[in-house]
């Protein structure tokens, strides 16, 4: 059968397929069938109609799962676009090769009628974080290259992505910074907690850019931050204080409130949009800096991964979260980061259903 796993978020939708490429070459089974009419489709394109993009950097080979060895391919499409990829499993007749597609996140909930109505295809339902916890573990152990952190965090000129060894990481933070934000306490490869979370996620920063700046999505809204300047928007320690506040070590630099100057109607005229989703993304961003870093000391945790696909084409987010950790826990945290941010949901969703399977 094909082997799909989906993380259905609140903004975006994540698959993954495992390809299975132990089969021999001649071999005319009804699977070889079924691959030869996927792959037909899935691998002619790294991009499906508007929205539809396949990470081929991603792409994992020679990977077991259950006792089959394949590729695993990684496809994203906004969470909006969802009927059109209904529709088109439909007239491509993916629908017609299984009954059953597995399934996490909120959206396995809220289009399982759409799928039964629409395709007759029944949708098997993983808890979100058990999928989450299991994905991680799973692509870390596979690809010695999956996690890494920022030397020199504390300069963001001279930060330099470098590769860390995760091979012994409990007890350990996990920031999953989706449309919100979930933070769990991983102890060991089956035991997590959910300590902690937000409203105030990538979701949010979406939003708000779209509301202030008229963006469309999200890679438009990270590039217009790039190229703003957040200190036309925000007010700094400076602007209060005159300069460092020094008894509490806090740089004139920093920020004292976010968004504190669009109170004038001068600085405001002042502000550009793309100044202001710069802002946003900050402020979002050491929102959840702030909370990572309170949940880690009041768990003893010194191993802080963030993840979730808030982090993709999003450099400036990573380094402010490096930055956040190393400097307000005086070293004593490390902020690490994935490459494969937020597709461990439907990895792991794929893993449970192979072996329910």
């Amino acid at each position: 059968m094909p082997w799909f796993g989906m993380d259905i978020g609140g903004t975006l939708v994540k698959l993954v397929y495992f390809e299975p490429t132990d089969i021999p070459p001649n071999s005319s089974s009804d699977e070889s069938e079924v691959l030869y009419q996927i792959r037909h489709y899935l691998k002619r394109s790294s991009s499906y109609g508007r929205t539809g993009i396949r990470d081929i950097h991603l792409q994992m080979d020679n990977c077991c799962i259950n006792g089959r060895v394949g590729t695993l391919h990684f496809i994203r499409f906004p969470t909006s676009e969802m009927p059109v990829f209904i529709n088109l499993a439909k007239s491509k007749g993916i629908a017609s090769l299984s009954s059953t597609v597995c399934a996490t996140g909120g959206g396995a909930f809220k289009f399982e009628k759409d799928f039964q109505r629409e395709v007759d295809l029944q949708l098997h339902k993983f808890d979100e974080l058990d999928s989450l916890i299991h994905g991680i573990h799973y692509i870390e152990a596979y690809n010695t290259h999956e996690c890494y952190y920022f030397r020199h965090a504390r300069d963001p000129e001279l930060a330099e992505k470098t590769a860390f060894d995760f091979s012994q990481p409990y007890p350990f933070l996990v920031v999953n910074i989706g449309s919100g934000v979930s933070v769990l306490a991983v102890y060991s490869p089956d035991s997590y907690k959910r300590i902690s979370g937000s409203s105030l996620g990538g979701g949010t920063f979406l939003g708000l850019c779209s509301l202030l700046t008229g963006c469309e999505t999200f890679e438009e809204a990270i590039e217009l931050a790039a190229a703003g300047d957040s200190t036309k928007v925000d007010k700094s320690v400076r602007e209060i204080y005159g300069g460092d506040y020094s008894k509490f070590s806090l740089s004139g630099d920093i920020v004292a409130s976010s968004f504190g100057n669009m109170s004038c109607s001068e600085k405001r005229a002042q502000a550009s949009k793309a100044d202001l989703a710069k802002a946003t993304l900050v402020t979002i961003t050491n929102n959840i800096g702030s909370i990572a870093k309170m949940c880690a000391m009041a768990e003893g945790v010194e191993r802080v991964v963030f993840v979730g696909n808030f982090l993709r084409v999003n450099e400036i987010s990573l380094k402010l979260l490096a930055y956040a950790m190393d400097f307000w826990s005086d070293g004593a945290l490390k902020a690490l980061f994935l490459e494969h941010e937020g597709y461990f949901g439907a990895v792991g969703c794929l893993l449970e259903m192979m072996k329910t399977s």
